[in-house]
């Protein structure tokens, strides 16, 4: 088993609240992790029909399974047993009783608010990180054969070609979240809509855009935007709001959590044909967004990252958010590193103030080095604080 990053702060929270929470998406890890380190605690799944009904029919005899603690997978099937699970922690006093799973974020956590607030701590797991899988020797040696490959632990574990794994991990989400989250009479075109989300990957999201090329509504669009998001199938990423007396774009950025997942719905069925496809430096900057969001997130955090772009285009690819301040970073799939990555960053500084061994560029070539207008980071390493 691949160490996962955010084992150790699950563990140290376990001792601290008495429900563990752990969100994302289908095939990321979960039940696998928590198994692993809660493997003396009662495990039942509610995706078993049996269990969903055994729990749905009598929670007061299901939920005494669980007087010294247990894993519930797929908690948000149902959510009758959250109340419940609220009044056992609040007699018991223990911490680490409940550790719940659960691949539909936004339906898990409207329950946990109303129930468990206070009471649980959230974590949010995607799958591998770069320095996971730098650990266990299994990082592909170019960015390409990453992007291609995606991150998901069964292609490691079981050597599963993605071109066989991403349609069939496509089918499953149909039939399994789709459905329960939307009631989507014509899945195929929802999956038509998925491969124009995948054609505007780190694209502004326009909404009008997608409605008329999908022949659906503006507010279908929406509403299937909050579907993508709710089962960790794309993210969000928002425009930062320093504005330097500038007019800011509002629309936020579209990106997938896993870059093979985005190049399945795109077709792309090898490695060669990343080199010279038109959407190769939105796919790279893809891979560097979600390797940064999961660092964030296997450390228990929320996501600090932003991107800052005015009304004529001028953009900064990433803002990191910290409270004593903003880090500026370009992203560039180059290999070859030239000067003209860091204009963008030369404009901004002179706008913000901000200073070159502040400012950022990751590149797709193997060195890091510090120039006079910055730090040049190699996709491998990242090493700045995110």
């Amino acid at each position: 088993m691949i160490k996962r990053e955010i084992s150790q702060k699950i563990l140290d929270l376990a001792e601290k609240f008495p429900v563990i929470t752990v969100t994302g998406p289908r095939q990321s890890g979960k039940t696998t992790l928590l198994r692993n380190l809660f493997g003396d605690l009662f495990y039942a799944s509610l995706e078993n029909p049996e269990t969903r009904m055994f729990a749905l029919q009598d929670p007061k005899n299901f939920l005494q399974q669980y007087s010294n603690g247990g894993i519930i997978d797929e908690a948000q099937l149902v959510p009758e047993l959250f109340s419940y699970i609220q009044g056992i922690v609040d007699q018991s006093g223990k911490t680490g009783q409940f550790i719940l799973s659960g691949s539909q974020s936004f339906l898990l956590h409207d329950r946990i608010s109303q129930s468990l607030a206070g009471r649980t701590a959230i974590f949010r797991l995607l799958p591998f990180s770069f320095s996971e899988l730098q650990k266990a020797d299994q990082l592909l040696p170019s960015y390409e054969a990453n992007i291609f490959n995606g991150f998901f632990p069964r292609l490691y574990d079981k050597k599963i070609d993605p071109s066989d794994f991403y349609p069939n991990y496509i089918q499953t989400y149909l039939e399994r979240d789709v459905r329960s989250l939307q009631n989507i009479h014509d899945l195929n075109l929802f999956v038509r809509f998925l491969g124009l989300c995948a054609g505007r990957v780190g694209q502004l999201l326009d909404y009008t855009s997608l409605a008329n090329d999908c022949g659906v509504t503006y507010n279908t669009v929406k509403a299937w935007i909050s579907v993508l998001e709710a089962s960790y199938i794309l993210f969000l990423l928002q425009p930062h709001h320093t504005n330097f007396s500038k007019r800011l774009v509002k629309r936020p950025k579209l990106y997938f959590y896993d870059t093979g997942l985005c190049c399945s719905l795109l077709r792309i069925e090898k490695v060669s044909q990343l080199t010279n496809h038109y959407l190769k430096g939105s796919l790279f900057e893809n891979l560097i967004l979600s390797e940064l969001l999961k660092r964030r997130y296997n450390h228990g955090k929320a996501s600090n990252l932003y991107f800052w772009r005015d009304h004529r285009g001028m953009e900064v690819d990433l803002i990191i958010e910290h409270a004593d301040g903003l880090i500026p970073v370009e992203i560039k799939s180059a290999r070859t590193w030239n000067k003209d990555f860091f204009i963008n960053l030369e404009k901004w500084n002179g706008w913000s103030g901000n200073k070159p061994e502040n400012s950022h560029v990751v590149y797709g070539g193997d060195e890091s080095i510090q120039t006079s207008s910055g730090f040049l980071h190699s996709w491998k390493t990242l090493d700045f604080t995110s």
